[in-house]
């Protein structure tokens, strides 16, 4: 994840606005459809130079509303499309009392944006009549300068449609309330790391009760799971030592004004041992009164 900046504050109302950008295919276009659910006005597909005169009208036209926001989608379909125009109204715009603006870009592998393209039989915007491949060459050096100046970056590559509209809803969900936002995720190493975990801890090293048939079956969701992994001599020590670790870190990144942190457990399967121990750690921390969104990546929604 990139860089976050600190949001402008005055007198008058904020408006928020976050720019939807990045490679064709990446998923902007349910990036817009997320934003909007949470209360965003979405607009997609914006020639640039009607940008500050949107942002005016939003102002003007909505000026008691107490959070007024838009999500505004431009991208290589944008007629006369020129990064370095766009950079150098966005910081025009930037240094304005009273608009917040934040650059979301959304990237993947050259590999999946070619998949993606085959699978829909969409034309890429840059590639009409050309392979898919040298579109996104193409589109992928042209967004260089805007990529540099983003705020957020999500890689959407390995991102199911449910895991980017749940990465989204946590970080701009504009009724949740300030303080730290904590996710938990539980995930099988096969698969890779979750892209967003800042801080990852290896529950393999856990005795796996996959190897016992009448638990391979289960998940760490079920209570006879959970005794037997806490029956492992080591997961007393260990579940100490992790736990104090994270609760001694937390005030910490708050200090720093880190506004989301995300936590995942890892094991062989993603099943038993890091979904168990991320139920548990997801419940101390409520207990703590925490806001806590728990997430298993590798467990059917």
């Amino acid at each position: 994840m990139a860089k976050n900046k600190s949001v402008i504050t005055g007198k008058n109302p904020v408006l928020n606005v976050l720019l939807i950008t990045g490679m064709s295919g990446a998923g902007k276009s349910t990036a817009l459809s997320v934003l909007e659910d949470i209360d965003y006005e979405a607009i997609d597909n914006l020639p640039i130079n009607l940008l500050s005169s949107l942002i005016e009208l939003a102002m003007k036209n909505d000026p008691d509303r107490a959070n007024p926001a838009l999500a505004i989608g431009i991208d290589a379909r944008t007629r006369n499309f020129q990064p370095d125009k766009i950079t150098g109204v966005l910081n025009q715009l930037r240094s304005q009392e009273n608009i917040s603006i934040k650059i979301l870009y959304f990237d993947s592998s050259n590999e999946m944006l070619t998949s993606r393209f085959t699978k829909t039989r969409r034309r890429h915007p840059l590639a009409k009549d050309r392979p898919v491949n040298d579109g996104i060459i193409r589109e992928r050096q042209m967004m260089q300068v805007i990529k540099a100046q983003s705020d957020y970056v999500f890689d959407t590559s390995e991102l199911s449609p449910h895991d980017l509209r749940r990465m989204l809803s946590q970080h701009f969900d504009r009724n949740q309330d300030e303080g730290l936002n904590i996710s938990i995720c539980s995930f099988g190493y096969p698969k890779g790391l979750p892209r967003d975990a800042d801080l990852v801890f290896d529950m393999r090293y856990l005795r796996n009760p996959h190897y016992d048939e009448l638990l391979k079956n289960r998940t760490g969701k079920d209570q006879k799971v959970g005794e037997y992994i806490v029956k492992d001599p080591i997961f007393g020590s260990s579940w100490d030592k992790i736990s104090g670790l994270i609760l001694s870190l937390l005030p910490e990144y708050k200090k720093e004004g880190k506004s989301y942190l995300t936590i995942a457990f890892g094991c062989t399967g993603g099943r038993h041992r890091s979904v168990f121990v991320a139920e548990k750690f997801s419940a101390l921390l409520k207990e703590k009164n925490f806001k806590v969104n728990l997430h298993h990546r590798e467990l059917p929604l």
